[in-house]
């Protein structure tokens, strides 16, 4: 703060004084202030530079008027009193007295100049250093608002592609669950449909073994009625031969006994005799009936016997003196499937046949066995 003297100058000079004092408040609050340093520093140092010729105008106007009110008040020497003549001493110590206090203020607003310039430049650099410190803050600032806008943008990608992937998540979601859906209807129509398989294999089986049941009892029926075929053809068999075939004649007599083939067949059902050969086939295991005539003249004896596979089993023999004569015989037999059953002339013996078929040989199943 500034101090001067009382009087007229004290009075003048005040409103100056209390101008430079709010200017140094105002300087103290700017430097104690963060935020646009620089630009209040070079305001005030504006205004500090305009106050001091202002102010050494006010204190050269402050002498002049303090001169003038001197010079107003001189006084005719003949009007003087002994006070009155004191006065302009008073009026040069007073005059005195201000250009000491102008001086004196003079000399404490240089030193208040010289510290506020050693705290300007100290603000100066202060200010530089901050601003250097404020650049490369805006400068990372303006990075960080890159990086920023960077992240925002990626931000927004990575949301774009996390959207569509929600989107895919929800699409294959929704066709898992449909898939899902499908499997179990899948599922329960593959189990219908074992079911069903297994019904038909179980039918199937059913069948199987009834075909199979079915087949047997066909075989068997096949074979009874085989059976009975071969039993009803075998039942059927009969046959009924004589000696010649046509025309007469005698036969023998022969020295040994000789096989007779009867050429004639009058019956031959099934087959089992043989007119070559003379021979009896039996085709079936069973009981026949077999019957033989023999016929011939008084000059010779006549006879015949029955073989059944090289064994005599009967014969017919007849012999007179005079006119002709026959003789006959029968048998049962149990053949075997295969046995032979024929006839042979007794030896020495002479037989007849002619046309009426005198000689005969017959047999026929009576029943199986």
């Amino acid at each position: 703060m500034f101090h001067v003297g009382s009087g007229s100058l004290s009075r003048t000079m005040f409103p100056i004084l209390v101008m430079i004092d709010q200017h140094q408040t105002l300087f103290k609050a700017a430097m104690n202030t963060e935020t646009s340093r620089t630009e209040q520093t070079v305001t005030l140092r504006m205004e500090m530079t305009m106050c001091f010729p202002l102010l050494l105008l006010i204190c050269s106007l402050c002498t002049a008027k303090l001169q003038t009110e001197s010079d107003n008040h001189i006084i005719p020497l003949g009007d003087q009193t002994e006070a009155e003549r004191r006065e302009p001493t008073n009026a040069a110590d007073q005059q005195q007295r201000c250009t000491q206090d102008i001086h004196a203020v003079l000399r404490e607003m240089s030193a208040s100049l010289a510290e506020q310039r050693v705290e300007i430049r100290h603000l100066q650099r202060e200010n530089e250093v901050q601003a250097a410190q404020l650049r490369e803050q805006k400068i990372e600032v303006e990075k960080l608002k890159q990086q920023l806008q960077a992240q925002t943008a990626e931000l927004i990608s990575i949301k774009a592609r996390t959207d569509i992937t929600e989107n895919q998540v929800e699409a294959l979601k929704r066709d898992g669950e449909a898939q899902t859906a499908e499997l179990i209807s899948i599922k329960a129509r593959t189990n219908v449909t074992e079911n069903q398989v297994e019904a038909l294999k179980r039918d199937g089986e059913a069948q199987t073994a009834e075909l199979i049941s079915i087949k047997a009892r066909t075989n068997v029926t096949e074979n009874q009625v085989e059976a009975l075929k071969r039993d009803g053809e075998v039942k059927q068999v009969a046959f009924s031969a004589s000696l010649l075939a046509s025309g007469s004649g005698y036969i023998g007599p022969f020295n040994t006994h000789t096989l007779l083939v009867f050429r004639h067949v009058v019956t031959n059902i099934g087959n089992a005799y043989n007119p070559n050969t003379g021979f009896f086939t039996a085709p079936v295991r069973g009981a026949y009936h077999f019957e033989f005539y023999m016929y011939g003249h008084a000059s010779h004896q006549s006879g015949a016997v029955l073989v059944k596979n090289g064994e005599h089993i009967c014969n017919a023999y007849e012999h007179q003196p005079s006119s002709a004569a026959s003789s006959s015989n029968g048998v049962t037999l149990l053949l075997e499937v295969g046995d032979v059953v024929y006839m042979r002339q007794w030896h020495h013996s002479r037989l007849f046949d002619n046309e009426n078929h005198h000689i005969t040989f017959s047999g026929h199943l009576l029943f199986t066995m």
